[in-house]
């Protein structure tokens, strides 16, 4: 029953090695004795065919998947899984023999293979199901956090995404950065009232807790970290120089976004406010507790072009309802939320920022003159197309530094459906002319190729391509 426990409910396929291990360890024990380790052949014959070993890869996996669903979605079969499973891996973690490798150094997998499960996953079946006994281990991992192994583990995993800078010199991913970041709220207000841990204090990837719970959207553990007069909401991570605001935003986490909105939030100095009413003095008591609804990071992106571009209208709808965020900001990435919409395709939000008078639909970026329209026609979205077509203020045959129109990135791209509607629209000349004198439609380039260049591909080509 164990080793189906773990096939069914493992976060990923096992390997072979770390189902033996899962199954042998004994929580309460100080070590894991080598002698309960079973034979794979052990437990395929205690599955009684019910499982089977992938030789292609090694893993173990149940016969079908149905079998695979029934077993998960009848938990009455297994005694609270997801706690049990967290126990085990936290007690794993807590073995003498664990906690004495050195966090610089690989380990042998042969020696250790249920490390690298227990040390990526302890949080998510712990989030799924908390138990005293997981809480009470994770408190026992966790004060020892930033030299365990374990901690290594996880910072390797996640370090394509936020890879430890350099110029912060040697910053340990403690325990609050790893609660938050698995956003397990009853542990992490633990180690906040223990007040050990600086809750602005930037880890090796340069992200403080707040930000790595924003981004993943751990509501509580926002709530609790924002309940701490020192904090600072609109602090930065050294890479993207994004806030934890820009982070929840982009993900579409609402609820996480309502937070950092509140009033007692508000930034009197923020630089979008268009109008001054209802403008307040800052609170003594809060400090820098202030939060920029319209700040932009390295990438010049505000939080409403990066929930736009995302398509999150729920996130849209909380920050157009802001009179200190701008609808229509380019800042440095010179492009407007519209603009990140219309080339991702979503319709919802452009129907959002259209609503707007405020917006102008017809912006074109400041890189490479691209109107919202060509943006949208270069991808094929037919949808979004339309609904800009239908605006008088867009003009359809505008075109960019390159001397691109809408219709030729269309055709260029094999958007039949796109080309109708633009050939549809009385203002469109299929024959106009690029920068350099030739006919749009007689050549097809990557969408920011130079105009000055010969990089074009002629009619041949593009009748070559079926389009």
């Amino acid at each position: 029953m164990a080793a189906l426990m773990w096939i069914s409910h493992s976060r990923r396929p096992l390997q072979v090695d770390e189902l033996c291990h899962a199954v042998a360890i004994r929580i309460g024990s100080n070590d894991l004795d080598s002698d309960d380790v079973p034979a794979i052949s052990t437990l395929v014959d205690c599955c009684q065919g019910l499982m089977t070993v992938d030789k292609g890869t090694s893993t173990v996996r149940l016969i079908h998947f149905t079998l695979q669903e029934h077993l998960f979605t009848h938990a009455e079969l297994f005694h609270r899984a997801h706690s049990t499973m967290a126990e085990t891996c936290l007690a794993y973690l807590n073995f003498q023999q664990v906690k004495d490798l050195p966090a610089s150094r690989s380990p042998d997998p042969r020696d250790t293979p249920f490390l690298e499960y227990s040390s990526l996953y302890w949080g998510t079946h712990m989030r799924i199901e908390l138990s005293d006994r997981a809480k009470a281990l994770a408190l026992q991992l966790l004060v020892q956090y930033d030299r365990h192994i374990s901690a290594a583990c996880l910072r390797k995993s996640i370090n394509e995404e936020f890879p430890v800078d350099g110029h912060l010199g040697y910053k340990p991913f403690s325990a609050l950065h790893w609660i938050s970041y698995f956003g397990i709220a009853e542990v992490a207000n633990t180690l906040i009232e223990m007040n050990i841990w600086d809750v602005n204090e930037a880890d090796g990837a340069g992200v403080t807790p707040l930000i790595w719970a924003a981004r993943y959207g751990h509501e509580e553990v926002v709530r609790l970290l924002l309940q701490k007069k020192e904090i600072q909401p609109d602090q930065q991570d050294a890479n993207h120089n994004r806030t934890a605001l820009s982070w929840a935003a982009g993900n579409g986490h609402e609820g996480v976004v309502s937070l950092f909105l509140e009033p007692r939030f508000v930034n009197p100095a923020s630089t979008g406010r268009r109008r001054e009413r209802g403008r307040r003095e800052p609170d003594p008591l809060i400090g820098r507790r202030y939060v920029n609804p319209d700040s932009s990071g390295k990438s010049g992106r505000t939080p409403l072009s990066w929930a736009a571009g995302n398509g999150h209208e729920g996130v849209v709808k909380l920050l157009l309802g802001r009179e200190d965020v701008n609808p229509d900001s380019t800042r440095e990435s010179g492009r407007t939320p519209l603009s990140w919409a219309a080339e991702n395709g979503r319709e919802g939000v452009v129907k959002l920022l259209l609503g707007r008078r405020d917006v102008n639909p017809d912006t074109p970026d400041t890189t490479y003159g691209q109107s919202p329209l060509s943006w949208a026609a270069v991808n094929g979205h037919e949808g979004v197309v339309k609904l800009l077509l239908e605006r008088r203020d867009v003009i359809p045959d505008s075109s960019d530094r390159g001397g691109r129109t809408p219709l030729s990135y269309a055709a260029s791209g094999g958007h039949e459906g796109v080309v109708r509607q633009v050939l549809g629209h009385g203002d469109v000349n299929p024959n106009s002319l690029a920068s350099n004198g030739r006919p749009l439609l007689k050549f097809c380039c990557s969408p920011h190729a130079d105009s000055s260049t010969e990089n074009y591909y002629y009619e041949d080509d593009i009748l070559s391509n079926g389009y």
